[in-house]
C-alpha cells in the first residue's frame, strides 16, 4: 500500500506569531532578532515585507539594517512560540497518532490509514491549512508525497499557505529538475562538493552511481542517492516516542571577541561541565569530543577526536576540546562563538572498572562530579565552581544550560 505522508511547515513562524500580538507590525518590514548586547544579534525570523529587501534568517543585524533601512527588530518570545507549536500539534493529533516534529514549526504526519486513497492526503492538508488559519491566525504550507523526504521538498516548493503534491508516478518529472541543494540533508558544504563535481540538480545526483557518491561522501553519499531516487522508507514516529539520542552538546555566542587562550580555556570549561552533566543526567558516556569554532568573520570549523576511554567526566572532555582547539585555530584570530559536543555515546551501565591508572582517575572524577551534580541541583549551578573560572566573571557566568535549551540534545533521525 502506498504511503501518504504530509509535511506541514508554519510560514515565518516566529514573525507570524509576533504580528498576531502586535498589530502595529503588520504590513511593515520586521525581524525577530537576538539580543545584540549579548552578541546574539542575528535575524531569527523575518516577515515577507523584510524578505522582499533580501533580509535572510541568520543575517547579522547590521546587514539586515543595510538591506532594509526601515526594518524593525523585535525580541523573541520563545514561551509564546512553544505554546503555539503545541497547539498546532494537538490539531495534527486529531488526524493521526503518527506526528513527528522537525523543529518547533514543522511536522511530518503519516495519514496512510486515515484516507482511502492518495488524493485524500491533499484533502487533509487543505483542511489543516484552513483550520490553523481560522483557529490560530497563522498560515502553513503543506507537502504531500509517498515518503518523508519528498513531503518536505513539497512543502518548501510553494509558500505561503499552499499545498503541493508529489505522487510516486511523476516524482522524477517534478523532483529531478530542482537544485540539488533543495534535497533534505544536502547542506551548504555538501552542495559545494556537488557543485565542484558538476552535480547541480537532484536528477544529476540520482543518475550518479552509488559507488561514486560513496567515494566522495562515504555512507552518506549512498543515503543521498537513495533519497534522490525516491527510496526513503523511513517511518513517521508515533506520538510520544522518543528519538534516539546520538550526541549531547552545547555552544554559546560569547559576550566579547576572544583572542587569548586563557579566555578560551574558561569558556571550554563552562561548556564541558555543561555537556558532562547532561551526559550523566541521561546515563551516557561519550567516546568522541567534537568542538565548533566560529570567528568574527563568520568562518566556521568543526573538529573531533577520541578520548582515551569513554567518559562523562568534564575534565576529560575539556582537555580533548582544548587539544583540538590548539591544533586547529590560528593563535590570536578573534573568536565569536564556541561549542563542545560529546559523540559516539554508550550507556554508563556497561562501564567496567579498569586496571589502567589513567582510566581509574577518570572514573574517580566522575564519582566526584556526581556529588557536585547533587549539590548544584539543590543549591544552584554556582554553588561550586572551579578556581580557574574566577579569573573572568563575564565568561564564567555564562549558563548554557538555560541560555540555550534548544542545544541540549542532538538526535539523528532514524532514516540515516
Amino acid at each position: 500500500m502506498e504511503r501518504i505522508i504530509l509535511h506541514c511547515d508554519c510560514n515565518n513562524f516566529y514573525a507570524s506569531v509576533e504580528s498576531l500580538f502586535n498589530p502595529k507590525l503588520r504590513g511593515r518590514p520586521f525581524a525577530v532578532a537576538g539580543d545584540p548586547d549579548q552578541r546574539h544579534g542575528i535575524v531569527l525570523a523575518k516577515n515577507y515585507e523584510a524578505k522582499r529587501y533580501g533580509v535572510k534568517t541568520g543575517n547579522p543585524l547590521w546587514l539586515a539594517k543595510q538591506l532594509c533601512p526601515d526594518i524593525i527588530f523585535v525580541p523573541p518570545h520563545f514561551d509564546l512560540y512553544m505554546n503555539f507549536s503545541q497547539t498546532i500539534r494537538n490539531i495534527y493529533y486529531e488526524y493521526t497518532d503518527r506526528v513527528e516534529p522537525y523543529g518547533m514549526d514543522e511536522c511530518w504526519l503519516d495519514v496512510t490509514g486515515c484516507v482511502p486513497a492518495f488524493d485524500g492526503g491533499k484533502m487533509i492538508a487543505d483542511e489543516l491549512r484552513e483550520r490553523i488559519k481560522r483557529e490560530l491566525g497563522i498560515t502553513i504550507s503543506a507537502g504531500v508525497s509517498f515518503n518523508k523526504v519528498f513531503a518536505k521538498l513539497a512543502s518548501d516548493y510553494k509558500k505561503p499557505d499552499a499545498t503541493t503534491v508529489i505522487p510516486y508516478e511523476s516524482f522524477r518529472e517534478f523532483v529531478w529538475p530542482l537544485p540539488v541543494g533543495d534535497l533534505l540533508f544536502v547542506g551548504r558544504a555538501t552542495a559545494r562538493i556537488f557543485e565542484r563535481k558538476c552535480i547541480r540538480t537532484i536528477g544529476d545526483l540520482a543518475n550518479t552511481s552509488r559507488e561514486t557518491l560513496k567515494s566522495w561522501l562515504g555512507k552518506w553519499g549512498e543515503v543521498l542517492w537513495l533519497y534522490a531516487n525516491g527510496y526513503d522508507s523511513t517511518p513517521v514516529a508515533r506520538f510520544g516516542s522518543q528519538p534516539e539520542i546520538k550526541s549531547i552538546g552545547n555552544s554559546t555566542t560569547l559576550p566579547r571577541d576572544l583572542t587569548e587562550l586563557e579566555e578560551v580555556k574558561i569558556t571550554f570549561m563552562v561548556l564541558s561541565e555543561s555537556v558532562a552533566a547532561r551526559l550523566r543526567k541521561h546515563g551516557f558516556q561519550c567516546e568522541t569530543v567534537q568542538i565548533s569554532i566560529r570567528g568574527t568573520d563568520l568562518s566556521w570549523i568543526e573538529r573531533q577526536g577520541k578520548l582515551e576511554a569513554p567518559s562523562c567526566d568534564s575534565t576529560s572532555i575539556y582537555k580533548k576540546a582544548l587539544e583540538l582547539f590548539i591544533k586547529n585555530w590560528v593563535p590570536g584570530k578573534p573568536i565569536r562563538s564556541l561549542g563542545v559536543r560529546g559523540c559516539n555515546l554508550s550507556s554508563r551501565q556497561v562501564c567496567q572498572l579498569s586496571l589502567m591508572k589513567s582510566v581509574q582517575q577518570i572514573q574517580r572524577r566522575e564519582k566526584i562530579e556526581e556529588v557536585l551534580d547533587g549539590l548544584r541541583f539543590r543549591f544552584g549551578n554556582k554553588i561550586v565552581v572551579r578556581g580557574t573560572m574566577l579569573a573572568d566573571k563575564s565568561l564564567s557566568d555564562m549558563d548554557p544550560q538555560t541560555d540555550y535549551p534548544h542545544l541540549v540534545l542532538s538526535t539523528v533521525h532514524s532514516q540515516i
